[in-house]
Parts: structure tokens; C-alpha cells; sequence
């Protein structure tokens, strides 16, 4: 038979074959006719053991089935005596970079979802979740200086980013001369890399952080910000201190509460009270602040007592009316944040100066706590009941693992000192009510 036409595949009945004529040893073309009346095409060749070996090549035309069959034929007289496995080995390789290009761009849309503004949230989703007082405060510094001032690095895969990227968005408020921010920032950003890491291999970290799996801490590379958290050195003296008290215990309401009861407690962080709630107040005369300050896994309970003056206080914020926290001026429907306290206290402030009772600068609600420790470490209230007091200073094996004492008598007397420091007179105390055990 000549070789293979249209007219001579035409001719064929079902289960017939024809073949193109080829030399001995080349391999051939072959067309054999299916009951459906389509022709199927095969490259028909000898295998280096004598089998007579067929390798299907469709139902396509008969140009295709030619070139194909052609281009058998050529690797088969280059060497490759054995077609069938060196094609089914070609297709097992196909097959794998078939698949790794399927993972690539499946990795491609994850890398491009696990973006760093994902990064930073899932990381603050991760504090709340540890009971972290701090996350809101940390959400708000990203979303102000990365989201707001940098969109592109905000929305830029967490993988794609480098420490150049980072440093634009610290620089940007050092060179503001912003470097507290800058070194909270820089602080941010690197422990929620850290954190992004971690959580790879972290049970307990929330799904959204291990989800991005980032493998790289490009943050770990930004210098620290020197001088950025050099001690303030404002504490107010004897003097101040009483035109301060005197001031506040003269506001009317909840404003001057708020304030009174920050003061006659010690000046406890502010985070903390304003998470106090009507649950934390104990027999009326002592209340319970949790502190998670540092890498605590769980808060430290720290119980304060009560002067008869912070109880007044407490009343007179009427917490518990609205809502349940007790440290308000909103009657309990949420706690006092640092922002409400240092916005009250800076009138005062500012009312001071204007009345010329200022010795020195402008004060803030972080050298109000100051100023406690200060003229209480000079009325000769030990540091060791300073850091009782005020929940710090408290990290050693000692205190975390021996003592069990809860200081709740000394504490009371490094209040009724400070009462009688601020008010110029002694405060008077109440029997402290104890449950029984």
C-alpha cells in the first residue's frame, strides 16, 4: 500500500489499518478505523527487545498524525530506542512543573493576600487575644504611620518587604523629630514580624497570624533610636503637688473624681483603671487592677486599698450606672482612657501656669506617677513598698516565685503618707475589711 491519503483512510473499514511505507528499523505511521468511523493515528516502531511497540497519536487529521509520527521518528533513529518510556518519563516531568507552576501561583496569591498591613492587624488580633491592654494603643500607631502615611507599604506583600521599607516609615518621624513614636514603631513592626514567625509553629496563635507564614524578620535589622526613651525627669515638687490636689479636689462631678481617685490611689496606670470594673471593688475599700505590663502570658493581680477619699471618688464617678467600669466619666458605660485623664489634667495644668504655681514646665499624667514615687521615696517610703504600690519593679524570681505577702498594710500606709503630703494633714483611715478564710 502507497502511503497514506485522505482517500485510502476513507476506504477503510472499521478495524482495519494501513501504514505509511518506511524503511526497516525508521518506524511508521499507521491509521487504523474505530467502529465510531474516526481514524486513529499511531507511530508504530520496533523496541530494542524486537516488541512491536504503538504509540497513540490521537484523532486529529492526518497532517497533524504525520508531523507528530516525523517527529518520533527522528528521536527514535537519534537513540531513543525505546519511545514509550522515555515519553511516559516526559510526561511524569510535565506533570511535576504542571504542578510546581500551579503552587507558584498559588503562592503568588497567598504572598499577595499576606500583605504587611495583614501582618500588623493579625499581630494586634494576636495581643487581644493574650490579653494584651496595649493592642489598641498599637493598632492605632500603624494604622496612623504605616496604613494612613505609607498605603503602598501598608498594602506591599509581608515577604517583599525590607528593612529600607521599614526605616522609610520610622525615618519619616525621626526626622520629624518624633523619636519616641519612631522607636515605638520600629518596636511594632519588629515584634510583629517576630510574632509572624513564632506562629508558623505556634498552636495557640490566632489562625489569621499563622496563615500569612512569614519566615523573615526584615525589622530585625533597624537600629534602635537612640535617646528615644530617655528618662523624663519632671516630677512636681511639695508645693505643686498641694496646688494640684487643691485644684482637683475643688472640680464638681466626675472630672474631678476621675482625677482624684487616679491620685489618691497612687497614680496606677491608666490602662489599668480604666479596665477596673464594679467586680474589681472589694468590700468597698480596696479594688483589683490586673497588670499585663511587659511578657506576661497571664496579669498580675494588684490589689490597692482605699482612702474614705478615693471611695468618695469612686462614688462620685457613678460607674456601675451605665455600665460596668468603675474608673469613668461616662457613669460606667466605658472605662477613662490615658487620653480623657491627660486631657482633664492638662486644664489643670494649664490653670496653674496661668495662676503662677508652676516651679518648672508643664507636667502630664505620666509625671503625676512620677511625682508619687518621688515624694514618697522622700518622705522615706522604701522603694521596696514604692514598687508594691505602684505594680513595679516586681519581676524577680523572688517576687514572681517566694513572696506571698500582698503588702496591702504597707501599701495603705504609702497612701495615707501621700495623702498627708498633698493635703497637709493626716487622712483618716478606715478598718480594712477582710474576707473570711
Amino acid at each position: 500500500m502507497g502511503i497514506l491519503t485522505k482517500a485510502a483512510l476513507d476506504a477503510l473499514k472499521p478495524g482495519q489499518t494501513a501504514s505509511d511505507p518506511a524503511a526497516r528499523g525508521d518506524g511508521r505511521l499507521q491509521a487504523r478505523k474505530l467502529e465510531s468511523g474516526a481514524v486513529a493515528f499511531y507511530y508504530r516502531y520496533t523496541g530494542p527487545d524486537g516488541e512491536r511497540v504503538r504509540i497513540p497519536l490521537g484523532t486529529g487529521t492526518l497532517k497533524d498524525a504525520r508531523m507528530q509520527a516525523d517527529a518520533l521518528k527522528a528521536r527514535y533513529q537519534s537513540g531513543a530506542r525505546d519511545l514509550r518510556d522515555v515519553l511516559a518519563d516526559e510526561a511524569i516531568e510535565a506533570k511535576r512543573k504542571r504542578e510546581a507552576a500551579e503552587a507558584a501561583r498559588e503562592a503568588a496569591k497567598v504572598r499577595a493576600k499576606a500583605t504587611l498591613g495583614k501582618l500588623l492587624e493579625a499581630y494586634v488580633a494576636n495581643m487581644r487575644k493574650a490579653g494584651k491592654a496595649s493592642a489598641d494603643s498599637v493598632l492605632a500607631c500603624v494604622h496612623r504611620h504605616v496604613r494612613d502615611a505609607k498605603p503602598r507599604l501598608w498594602a506591599m506583600p509581608a515577604a517583599d518587604v525590607t528593612a529600607d521599607d521599614l526605616m522609610d516609615a520610622v525615618a519619616k518621624l525621626a526626622d520629624a523629630d518624633k523619636l519616641r513614636e519612631a522607636a515605638k514603631l520600629r518596636s511594632y513592626l519588629r515584634a510583629a514580624f517576630a510574632a509572624g514567625v513564632r506562629a508558623k509553629h505556634n498552636a495557640k496563635a490566632v489562625p489569621a497570624l499563622r496563615a500569612l507564614k512569614i519566615s523573615h524578620n526584615p525589622a530585625a535589622d533597624l537600629a534602635t533610636m537612640e535617646d528615644s526613651s530617655k528618662a523624663r525627669e519632671r516630677a512636681l515638687s511639695i508645693g505643686e503637688l498641694r496646688a494640684y490636689w487643691k485644684r482637683i479636689a475643688a472640680i464638681p462631678g466626675p472630672d474631678g473624681a476621675l482625677l482624684r481617685f487616679h491620685l489618691l490611689t497612687g497614680c496606677q496606670r491608666i490602662e489599668q483603671l480604666a479596665r477596673l470594673t464594679t467586680a474589681d471593688v472589694l468590700d468597698g475599700d480596696r479594688v483589683r487592677l490586673r497588670d499585663t505590663k511587659g511578657r506576661r502570658s497571664r496579669p498580675r493581680l494588684h490589689v490597692v486599698p482605699m482612702l474614705p477619699e478615693a471611695v468618695d471618688a469612686l462614688e462620685a464617678m457613678q460607674g456601675g450606672i451605665a455600665g460596668e467600669f468603675v474608673f469613668t466619666a461616662t457613669k460606667g458605660l466605658t472605662g477613662a482612657r490615658y487620653a480623657v485623664v491627660q486631657h482633664r489634667a492638662r486644664a489643670v495644668c494649664e490653670a496653674m501656669r496661668e495662676a503662677g504655681e508652676l516651679e518648672s514646665g508643664p507636667f502630664t499624667v505620666g509625671d503625676l506617677r512620677r511625682t508619687v514615687e518621688t515624694r514618697l521615696a522622700a518622705a522615706g517610703v522604701s522603694m521596696e513598698i514604692r514598687g508594691q504600690l505602684q505594680s513595679h519593679g516586681l519581676g524577680g524570681v523572688q517576687a514572681k516565685h517566694y513572696d506571698r505577702h500582698d503588702y496591702t498594710t504597707e501599701k495603705l500606709e504609702a497612701l495615707m503618707t501621700l495623702y498627708r503630703l498633698m493635703a497637709g494633714k493626716a487622712a483618716e483611715v478606715l478598718p480594712m475589711k477582710r474576707k473570711a478564710r
